[in-house]
C-alpha cells in the first residue's frame, strides 16, 4: 500500500528519507509527524532511524543503499557514521565513499541485485558499489537524463522511470534490471521520482500532492496491493462490466 506524507510542507519526501528492505532513514525535522508515519508502517519489520549527513537533513539524496549495505558521501562526519553503525542491524555494511558527485541518491538507483549509475562516476566508486551493495553495476541514462537516481525508482518487484522515456529505452532498461518498468509521475505530474517517493518490496510513501491515479500506478507496478485486494478489484470490475452489458442489451 502507498501512503501519502510530507516533510515540513515539502512533498519531496525522497529527499528527506531513504527506504530499503532492511532499514529506513529519515531526516531530523522540527516535527515528529514525518518520522511517526514511517514508524507506524514499518517499525514491526525494520528499524526506522533519525539521521543526518554532514549536518544536513536530506539523507535520501546523499545516501544510497539496499538490504546488504549503505553508502554515505565523504562529507559524513565520524559521529554520524558511528550513529548509523550503532542503529542499523549488524549485517548491514556501512561505508563512506570518496566520490566527486557526492549526492549519491541522485546518481545511483538500485535494488538488491542491480544498480544503475551516472555515466561519469569514478571507476573506484563503481567497484565499491558492487562490493558493498552486492549488485551488478551498469552505467546508464534514463530518458536522456544522467541523474538516474532522481529519474528512476525500482525495487525487486518492479520500477518507474521518467515519463519521457521512450518505449525502446524502457524495454532495454527492463531487460537490464530484470523487473517490469512503467513510465510515470508522482506529486501531480512531477517527473523527479527519486525525490517524490520512497519504496521497498512491501510499502511505498509518496508526496502529499500525489493523485489517486498516480498512486494506483505505483501500487500496481511495485506489486503493493495484497493478492486478496487485487482479486477484489478484479471482481468489482467484472461485476461493473456485466451490469453495463445488461443495461446496454
Amino acid at each position: 500500500m502507498a501512503t501519502r506524507c510530507s516533510f515540513e510542507n515539502s512533498n519531496e519526501i525522497g529527499v528527506f528519507a531513504a527506504l530499503t528492505n532492511s532499514y529506513c532513514l529519515t531526516g531530523i525535522g522540527g516535527s515528529e509527524n514525518f518520522y511517526s508515519i514511517f514508524e507506524s508502517e514499518l517499525s514491526e519489520h525494520i528499524p526506522v532511524i533519525h539521521a543526518t549527513i554532514a549536518g544536513c537533513r536530506f539523507v535520501g539524496r546523499t545516501t544510497v543503499g539496499n538490504r546488504r549495505g549503505l553508502l554515505a558521501p565523504n562529507t559524513t562526519t565520524d559521529i554520524e557514521l558511528q550513529h548509523l553503525r550503532n542503529s542499523l542491524p549488524d549485517s548491514i555494511v556501512i561505508q563512506r565513499i570518496e566520490e566527486r558527485l557526492s549526492a549519491l541518491g541522485n546518481i545511483v538507483s538500485c535494488n538488491d541485485h542491480v544498480a544503475l549509475v551516472h555515466p561519469d562516476v569514478d571507476r573506484e566508486t563503481e567497484d565499491v558499489i558492487a562490493d558493498v551493495l552486492g549488485v551488478e553495476v551498469f552505467r546508464q541514462t534514463v530518458g536522456g537524463q544522467a541523474l538516474v537516481g532522481s529519474y528512476c525508482k525500482f525495487t525487486n518487484q518492479g520500477g518507474m522511470v521518467h515519463p519521457r522515456t521512450t518505449v525502446e529505452d524502457i524495454e532495454e532498461l527492463s531487460s537490464l534490471i530484470q523487473v517490469p518498468l512503467v513510465a510515470g509521475t508522482v506529486n501531480r505530474g512531477s517527473d523527479v521520482l527519486g525525490g517524490g517517493m520512497v519504496v521497498n518490496d512491501w510499502s511505498a510513501f509518496v508526496g502529499l500532492d500525489t493523485t489517486g491515479t498516480e498512486i494506483s500506478v505505483v501500487e500496481s507496478i511495485f506489486k503493493l496491493s495484497g493478492r486478496g485486494q487485487q482479486q477484489g478489484q478484479s471482481n468489482i470490475v467484472t461485476d461493473m462490466r456485466s451490469s453495463l452489458i445488461d443495461q446496454l442489451s
